[in-house]
């Protein structure tokens, strides 16, 4: 797959349960199935975070969760937080306000003066880009550009996977397979978004390793998208 110069290489990471959700239920914390990870998979994501000079995640991630998203089970510097919200509304009080990473929040034009003004003396930096919403290509353009951003990873949830995915913003694709089935018709699971209309419209993925990882199934893919691959 050819990837555009002038942004991150962007791997997505997940866990997922055997039916392919991310969290027990709407609304439910996806820290909740992470606690029955293997401690080997833990080390895993941590380590693949150290390997990064960036993570993204989505504001609804944030609102739910509360993540650090910080490097706490090896050695290594923990990434610039990303994290798109186009009005600028995320709680001051969040984790990712805390002076221990970079943190960046990308808002659109939309978001109010005084928002922006409240992230950047709670410690934060703020890129504007997108008019209405958050333009995730010159947000990874920026990024890459100002930040030196040379690898990301997004351990995001189906709203922010398919928006990368649909701007095929994505190189790779890495999945901790947890054992477990919750159902739930309306159960986030790893890509949301809009239906597809045809197969030819598929994303495509080519595997490229799976191993276990402490007790869990890991794979790797690359992403071959439809007019790429």
């Amino acid at each position: 797959m050819t990837q555009q110069k002038n942004r991150p290489h962007v791997l997505m990471m997940s866990e997922i349960t055997a039916d392919g959700k991310l969290t027990l239920k709407k609304g439910a914390s996806s820290k909740i199935l992470m606690k029955h990870m293997a401690h080997e998979t833990e080390i895993l994501l941590h380590t693949t975070r150290a390997t990064c000079d960036a993570i993204m995640v989505g504001s609804e991630t944030i609102r739910i969760d509360n993540s650090f998203l910080t490097v706490r089970m090896v050695p290594g510097k923990s990434p610039i937080r990303v994290i798109p919200n186009s009005r600028g509304d995320l709680a001051l009080s969040s984790n990712i306000f805390k002076p221990d990473a970079q943190t960046v929040i990308a808002v659109s034009q939309a978001a109010p003066a005084e928002r922006i003004e409240a992230i950047r003396a709670a410690g934060a930096e703020v890129i504007v880009c997108g008019s209405d919403h958050v333009d995730l290509p010159l947000l990874l353009t920026i990024l890459y550009e100002r930040f030196g951003v040379r690898k990301m990873m997004i351990e995001g949830g189906p709203t922010l996977n398919w928006h990368m995915l649909h701007h095929h913003l994505v190189d790779e694709i890495r999945l901790i397979h947890l054992p477990f089935i919750v159902g739930g018709d309306d159960t986030p699971s790893l890509v949301g978004g809009m239906h597809i209309e045809s197969e030819d419209d598929m994303i495509r993925l080519e595997l490229r390793s799976n191993y276990l990882c402490g007790t869990n199934l890991v794979t790797e893919y690359e992403v071959l998208y439809p007019d790429e691959s």
